[in-house]
């Protein structure tokens, strides 16, 4: 008989593995060019796909470059520069590493070959404003996207037409030059136009949706963002355009190839896998209620599979902020689903990044036992407080359960397991 935390545990640490950028990137590098090799990157990833490149690259082939990965994500590379910026809120490091990709890629000639390795994050390591903007009003729309409760594909468009380098514009600044991108994918969907703002792929969005979506989660902007938005100045290249004649764009780690990994540890255990959705997306508080629900359906009826059997599911929910507490959006879905499932027995749950960070705390997530809410009421700390706080991280702290495991220097999202005995 399995223990149902090691279980627990051990399916997460085999999503983790899936998306290691050592195992899953080689063998998609492209052929060395008859020209020179840049590489260049951004994102929590971008170390560790950097090096990974190094190790599979003929050592008597041309290459250099330049990545940017968040702070406490760097790891030795021989040949590319890995530079550290701040992340989900920019600062003046992802500003001039931005700078120097762009600076790299230009100039180059049709036998030249760009690499870049796009992974979650990218977003905000690329920190470069457009014209007329500065630092100080990205960060300003950043945090506010951040608290909005905007999901990523809304924060990205807008992210996109604040941007000198991202939404395609790094791309067209790297042509002539044949450009392959190597995508580790964070985001719902898959959709390369949004994974880091989809620096090297066509926008399909316009300065009207980014103006759509500040409208639609009440933003306040910073005069000069206003003025640019409204200006639309220097669209994003969209589908067809001429930069993007000789790209080519490979995801080579995916939440769905997450989950699948997962449900072979779960399976190797005598437990039965229901993948519910790689791209589930939602109130983190809302998603947990729907998923109490099925977890339930499990316990009286045996659907859609019967126990043992776990739930298993990726994507990005979302929390909007009301409280002041600790946690992210992984503590924040444990402890809906613990306030929802209110002590059912033999009920336990996963929920929690994979780049190993949930939110802006030390931990990726937590694990949910059935007597979870009588451990935090023992220390007087009440689950539906925490909830209404968004406090998260202080329950699972009284409750014990916090799961931490540093910097994985990958990321394919949120892992969510339900395990239903």
């Amino acid at each position: 008989m399995f223990d149902p935390e090691t279980l627990l545990k051990a399916m997460f640490d085999a999503a983790r593995a899936a998306a290691d950028p050592a195992i899953c990137l080689p063998p998609h590098l492209p052929k060395p060019p008859k020209g020179k090799t840049v590489v260049v990157g951004a994102g929590k990833a971008a170390a560790s796909m950097a090096q990974a490149l190094e190790r599979h690259w003929p050592g008597d082939a041309p290459l250099d470059g330049i990545v940017v990965t968040r702070y406490g994500h760097d790891l030795p590379c021989e040949r590319i520069v890995v530079v550290e910026a701040a992340h989900p809120v920019p600062d003046s490091a992802g500003e001039k590493a931005a700078e120097l990709i762009l600076h790299k890629v230009r100039g180059l000639g049709a036998d030249d070959l760009v690499i870049c390795l796009v992974s979650g994050g990218g977003s905000a390591l690329l920190a470069l404003p457009a014209p007329g903007l500065s630092l100080a009003d990205k960060q300003a729309v950043n945090q506010a996207l951040l608290k909005s409760g905007a999901n990523i594909a809304d924060m990205n468009c807008v992210r996109k037409h604040l941007s000198a380098i991202k939404g395609g514009r790094l791309a067209a600044a790297a042509a002539p030059a044949r450009l392959v991108s190597l995508l580790i994918s964070d985001v719902p969907g898959d959709d390369p136009a949004v994974i880091a703002s989809g620096p090297t792929v066509p926008d399909p969005t316009s300065f009207a949706d980014a103006r759509a979506v500040i409208e639609k989660y009440g933003i306040d902007l910073p005069p000069a963002v206003q003025r640019h938005l409204k200006a639309a100045k220097g669209e994003t290249p969209k589908p067809g355009d001429a930069a993007f004649a000789n790209t080519a764009t490979i995801l080579v780690a995916t939440p769905q190839m997450a989950l699948e990994a997962a449900a072979n540890v779960a399976r190797a255990a005598g437990v039965m896998p229901v993948i519910l959705g790689d791209a589930i997306e939602g109130e983190a508080r809302e998603v947990a209620t729907v998923m109490a629900g099925i977890a339930r359906q499990v316990r009286r009826h045996g659907q859609p599979s019967a126990a043992p059997c776990v739930l298993l599911s990726g994507g990005e929910t979302t929390v909007t902020l009301r409280g002041k507490g600790r946690g992210g959006r992984n503590a924040e879905f444990l402890t809906a689903l613990a306030v929802t499932l209110d002590g059912a027995e033999n009920i336990y749950a996963l929920a929690a990044d994979t780049d190993g960070i949930d939110g802006s705390e030390d931990n990726a997530g937590a694990l949910l036992r059935p007597d979870s809410m009588l451990r935090a009421a023992l220390k007087g700390i009440d689950a539906k407080a925490c909830l209404a706080d968004n406090d998260g991280y202080g329950f699972f702290q009284a409750a014990g359960g916090l799961v931490t495991t540093g910097p994985t220097l990958t990321n394919v999202n949120d892992f969510r397991a339900i395990l239903i005995l």
